[in-house]
């Protein structure tokens, strides 16, 4: 067990790059971690790790035996995986990652329900419009609401999202009611910015007789947060246009709190997935906890409004 757990140790220092960073993610000393390695690589008879005060990369013995851990414990997670489908109860930590309106109004209310039926599975919730690095946080799932890219993480499509631009009628009374896309470079666009995002760029799509035509905006605006529930209160409270999905703003509408801006040139919609660090087998514990929210989130975000979900 000694000699798994130095493995799984080693694993997470070559995927962080660092003993600190490693330390941090398993809840470890930078020293305990040091001292796991050495003892891996006395176990071994091999230097694993070249170090230097700048910077840590796995030599070539070392790329070799990271290569035949991930086997290893990916044939752990296998046999743990083949005891649960034999009858076993799911069990553990599952740590999920969710954007912070779709956490409050749709998953959290979930996590309680999932836990009556899988009482031995633990569900750490962390909610964030960030998005964190699942390797570096040791996420087990992720819920994305994005455009997402090629990667070598595992996605799960729950669906494809409509957004829309929305705006309190009182701004667009005093601003006027933008009638082409690049009307929006003169009004106040309310943004969603953290480091690394893209929320910044839209592209809106303006349906032609044969084929949709894109047109994608650098749009600037005088206020922009890290969350999305605020921009939907700046914009209730007309400051300006938000780019939003339409289930999260499906009230404001039916409400006339928000109007629906320049209907006929909507945002590109977004996809709503799940995503897993690089695993060719999920967890029994993983498996179970996607495999009952992708079927009820997808009728609540129906419910939600008839055309939130393409």
């Amino acid at each position: 067990m000694a000699l798994l757990e130095n493995m799984q140790v080693f694993v997470r220092v070559v995927d962080l790059g660092s003993l600190s960073a490693a330390g941090r993610n398993l809840r470890m000393s930078p020293a305990l971690v040091s001292h796991r390695i050495q003892q891996l690589e006395a176990h071994l008879g091999a230097r694993l790790l070249n170090r230097t005060t700048r910077q840590l990369q796995a030599t070539e013995t070392g790329q070799v035996f990271y290569q035949h851990c991930l086997e290893v414990l990916e044939a752990v997670e296998r046999a743990h995986s083949s005891i649960a489908a034999e009858g076993g109860a799911p069990s553990g930590s599952v740590r999920v990652t969710a954007p912070l309106g779709f956490g409050r109004r749709v998953l959290g209310p979930l996590v309680p329900e999932f836990r009556a039926a899988n009482p031995m599975v633990d569900v750490r919730l962390r909610l964030s419009d960030h998005l964190l690095d699942l390797l570096r946080e040791s996420v087990d799932m992720a819920i994305r609401m994005a455009t997402l890219k090629d990667s070598s993480f595992v996605v799960r499509k729950i669906a494809d999202l409509r957004r829309v631009l929305v705006a309190a009628p009182r701004y667009l009374e005093a601003r006027g009611r933008p009638k082409a896309p690049s009307d929006l470079l003169e009004h106040d666009c309310l943004l969603l910015r953290f480091p690394g995002t893209q929320q910044y760029r839209w592209t809106l799509t303006s349906p032609g007789k044969d084929e949709s035509k894109s047109t994608k905006l650098s749009i600037a605006g005088p206020m922009d947060a890290d969350d999305g529930d605020v921009l939907t209160r700046w914009a209730v409270d007309g400051h300006g246009i938000a780019l939003k999905p339409l289930w999260e703003v499906a009230e404001e509408v039916k409400s006339g709190a928000l109007e629906i801006v320049m209907p006929e040139h909507p945002p590109e919609p977004v996809q709503l997935a799940i995503v897993y660090p690089h695993r060719a087998l999920l967890p029994a514990k993983v498996q179970s906890l996607s495999d009952f929210l992708v079927p009820r989130v997808r009728t609540l975000l129906a419910a939600s409004h008839p055309d939130a979900v393409l």
